[in-house]
């Protein structure tokens, strides 16, 4: 269901609206709103996860994004959200609040999620370059959870320099931990391979060697990427996805979108057999970050996963200046690859005074446990020490 009245916040010189969808706007006005380089609010991607199903109809993400346009029209502001109906595809988990809340006669769903579908990277989750109207946006993303009588309004993975303006709404952040790889002026990747202890050196070359034998590693970008590979690769997401979450997120759709739409920003690492894909790395292309995203494989090699997903990427991001890799949600085993642990952030409006508080007290108790396990980590990187 979708609110009956448009206009959720607003007064004589500031109206926060719904619109029924990115794809309702002009690619280059939405763009507009962001400096481009995080490729997860763009209007393509936002617009392909809308255009193949993979948000809205029976997907349990229905997009609501909400924007201010001034007087004379001009879009200055917007919201990437959605109506949830589930806490799937969002990687930061809120199922326990949701037992809570049905277990004290509530219901959780639906509530509005601010993020990227499916998509575990930092980024800007309020689209503008006034304060003023982020804060709107955000008192507008309140007037529907209350107007709608939903349980909350949530924003996952929020980029560092937009964490304040949350905290300025009063909303609850929550810390997680992710592994990061930062790029420290390396020129190759034996350069960054110089910095591990010589045990660890060691590791990762046996681990590449054994990765790479017998297999033909390509980057393709642009172009060089053909409806073939994505055939290939939508093999291996199926599988990964059947394994990971019961049914995969993304329609086949999605990715030949993916490909019309902003191919000069994908990375695809596939990985080849006697002529034949076998398995493969999606990464998306930022300005500072490359962000991967999924992986599979039909064949079961060593190391391979850790070539594909972790080297790999790393080649890829000194080779374009990157400042780092975002490779993703959890995975420890990341760790002794040189990627190193980095706290993200999510943020949460919750509409019932009580449950906000209790709410609260556990994040206080889970924010101190999380800074601890971050300070452990930092001690395993496989760096040199001293």
């Amino acid at each position: 269901m979708r609110p009956d009245e448009p206009d959720v916040a607003g007064d004589s010189e500031i109206t926060v609206a719904i619109a029924p969808g990115v794809g309702s706007f002009d690619a280059a006005e939405w763009d507009a709103l962001t400096d481009g380089g995080n490729p997860f609010v763009s209007h393509a991607f936002l617009t392909a996860l809308e255009d193949s199903g993979s948000v809205g109809g029976r997907s349990g993400w229905d997009p609501v994004p909400l924007v201010i346009r001034d007087a004379a029209g001009v879009l200055r502001a917007a919201l990437p959200a959605y109506r949830k109906t589930h806490s799937q595809g969002e990687y930061v988990f809120d199922h326990a609040w949701a037992d809570a809340w049905h277990r004290a006669g509530g219901e959780y769903y639906p509530k509005l999620q601010i993020a990227a579908p499916f998509t575990p990277a930092t980024g800007p989750r309020v689209l503008t370059r006034d304060p003023a109207l982020g804060l709107a946006l955000l008192r507008g993303g309140e007037a529907l959870v209350a107007a709608q009588g939903w349980s909350s309004a949530h924003a996952t993975f929020i980029e560092p320099a937009q964490v304040p303006l949350f905290e300025a709404a009063d909303w609850l952040l929550r810390s997680d931990i992710q592994f990061h790889w930062t790029n420290r002026g390396f020129a190759r990747f034996d350069d960054f391979l110089a910095t591990l202890s010589s045990a660890k050196r060691k590791t990762l070359r046996k681990e590449r060697a054994a990765a790479q034998s017998g297999v033909e590693i390509r980057h393709l970008t642009g172009s060089a990427i053909r409806p073939e590979h994505w055939d290939a690769f939508w093999r291996f997401y199926q599988d990964t996805g059947a394994r990971k979450w019961g049914r995969p997120y993304l329609t086949r759709e999605a990715f030949t979108l993916f490909g019309e739409r902003m191919a000069d920003r994908i990375l695809l690492v596939m990985a080849f057999i006697d002529g034949q894909a076998v398995a493969g790395a999606l990464n998306f292309i930022g300005a500072e970050a490359l962000y991967g995203r999924y992986w599979g494989a039909l064949i079961d090699k060593p190391f391979l996963h850790f070539e594909l997903c972790y080297y790999q990427a790393i080649d890829a991001a000194i080779e374009r200046g990157l400042a780092r890799v975002e490779a993703g949600a959890q995975g420890g085993h990341k760790l002794a690859r040189g990627y190193e642990p980095v706290q993200t952030i999510s943020a949460h409006h919750i509409a019932h005074a009580g449950f906000r508080a209790a709410v609260a007290d556990f994040l206080d108790r889970e924010r101190a446990g999380v800074a601890q396990e971050q300070l452990l980590l930092g001690e395993r990187t496989p760096f040199k020490k001293g």
